[in-house]
This record gives C-alpha cells, structure tokens and sequence, in this order.
C-alpha cells in the first residue's frame, strides 16, 4: 500500500511538471494587460532642414566685425544654408522660445477658443501685453498677437496653462514636439524664454522652428504683421499691439517675421526672414553685439548673389 501511493504521487508529481511550462505562460493563467500601441517612429530621425551647406557659388561670405556667438545665413524654402558660423554650438535663447510655444498652441487650439486669465499670467516677470484682465476670458487668437508681437510673457503663460491645463505639462509639450522635429539641440523649461537656464537651442534648430512657423498661416500672418487691433475684454473693447521685429519696423523689403529676444545671458537673438520674387532667406544670430546691422547685411548680400534661387 505505502508502495502504491509512493509510486501515484511520484506520477502525479512528474505529471505536474510537465504541464506547468505551458500552463504558466499560457493564456489561461495570466491575463496579460493589451500591448501599447506605439507610434510608428518613436525616435524620430534627426532633422537635416538648415544643417547642409548649398553648393560653392551659392554661398556668401562675409566678415562680422562685431561679435556673435551663433549665426546662420539661410534659404527657408530648401533650409540650404548659405553662411554660418560655430553652428552647433548650443545657446540660451531667450524669447526665441516662443516660437516653439506658438507652434504647440496652434496645434491644440483653435483660434476663437476663450482663454481665462489667470493670477499667474498677470503676476509675471519681463516683457508683457500688460492689460489681461484677471478672472476673465480672452480669445487665444489675440493672445497670440500678444506673444508674436510684443513677446508677451504673460501671454506666454496664459496660453499656455489653456492649452497644458498647467505649465509644466505645456513645457513637456513642448519638449515632446522637439523630438517630433527631430530638433537636435533644443531643450525647453519655460513657454516664455524668461529663464535661460535649461532653455536653450542651436540656430539650425531655431531654422526649423522659423520655417515651421512660417508654414502655419495663423502664425505666419501673425509674425508678418507690423501692427494689429484686436478683441479685448477692457475698456474700448479694443487691444492695440506692435510688433517688435526690427526689420517690420523698419521696412526692409520683403520682411515677413519671425521673432526677437533678449535677456542678460542670451544677450540679443534674432530670428529674421525676408521674400523677393521667388528667393526666401532667413537669417538666425545668437548673443549678437549688434543683430540688426549683421541679420541685414547677411540678406543684401544674400538677394543679391546671382543665384539666389535653391
């Protein structure tokens, strides 16, 4: 007897043995939770657009006498670069950010959408609109003129708590749409460029956001423009803005955008493109000792090589 039941539960035990593979990772043991589905590319390729130089006789050369830091000379339609110097070299950029943060705003938002003002968005620091009137709802096409045009750091914040319900997730936003362009030096820790430290790009990357900005006609009407009237909640009903783009200001042929920026460790930063006939050039300097008088000679000698076109 004692045999017997010594011989079943050796059987009984080398039956269980073999079953528990299978049964273990079979599917009526464990439930496992629906594969996630990923996006197709999700590291995608870096982006090439203002990094490969044109060819020889398309180039210009030129001598900056006063110094800046970073500089590109560039064809916005082809991103062939024309000129360029210490190019990947990674800067603090100031309000040049806002470039990305108008680009993440347009994407998730539609231009009549109310946007409530917020105790953040007036107690803010820098360079503002400066009339957002607290507890009350603007509409986020007027808020963009505000953060194109005067680079509104309060504008800056209150689009960006409408549209990321907080800053930070507006920011992570923002880091996201970096990878999505395969920007290669960009990292961004605030929508309004305000704070340098872990805010920072290269001119190729600023190229990118150029171009992409000029590709949105909501924001490329926005950045070309001098002036603008608008809808506002405040006495008059009317919110009055200028652009503080030199190159509007001044009227230099054919300006249409994009943005400026200053702060103590940037120093001053543009962004500049320019359409004649069929040739669109942009220009991008980083911690430039004198950015207007640098971004406009790169473009007169850039509209007047004698091929112009990609």
């Amino acid at each position: 007897m004692a045999l017997w039941l010594t011989v079943t539960l050796a059987l009984a035990l080398a039956a269980l043995l073999v079953f528990m593979p299978s049964r273990a990772v079979g599917p009526a043991m464990i439930r496992l939770p629906k594969p996630i589905s990923l996006p197709r590319h999700v590291q995608p390729a870096l982006s090439t657009y203002a990094t490969q130089l044109a060819p020889p006789a398309q180039r210009v050369s030129v001598a900056i006498r006063r110094p800046v830091s970073s500089g590109l000379l560039f064809d916005v339609s082809s991103g062939r670069v024309l000129w360029e110097r210490n190019p990947g070299q990674t800067l603090p950029i100031a309000s040049l950010t806002k470039m990305m943060t108008a680009l993440v705003v347009v994407a998730h938002a539609p231009p009549d959408a109310p946007v409530l003002i917020t105790p953040d968005a007036i107690h803010y620091a820098g360079s503002g609109v400066g009339l957002l009137p607290l507890g009350k709802h603007v509409p986020l096409e007027s808020l963009l003129y505000g953060l194109l045009l005067p680079s509104g750091n309060d504008a800056a914040i209150a689009l960006a708590e409408h549209v990321g319900h907080t800053q930070l997730h507006f920011i992570a936003m923002m880091n996201a749409r970096a990878r999505q362009l395969g920007l290669r030096c960009s990292h961004f820790d605030t929508p309004s460029g305000i704070v340098d430290q872990g805010n920072y790009s290269c001119v190729s990357d600023l190229a990118t956001l150029a171009h992409d900005v000029l590709m949105q006609p909501r924001l490329a009407h926005i950045v070309a423009s001098r002036s603008a009237i608008l809808p506002f909640p405040i006495k008059g009903g009317k919110l009055y803005l200028y652009n503080n783009n030199p190159f509007l200001l001044m009227r230099y042929p054919g300006a249409d955008g994009v943005k400026t920026g200053y702060t103590q460790a940037a120093g001053q930063c543009l962004v500049v493109t320019a359409r004649r006939g069929r040739t669109w050039l942009g220009v991008v300097l980083l911690h430039s000792a004198n950015p207007i008088v640098q971004a406009q000679r790169l473009l007169d000698l850039g509209f007047a090589r004698p091929q112009s076109s990609p």
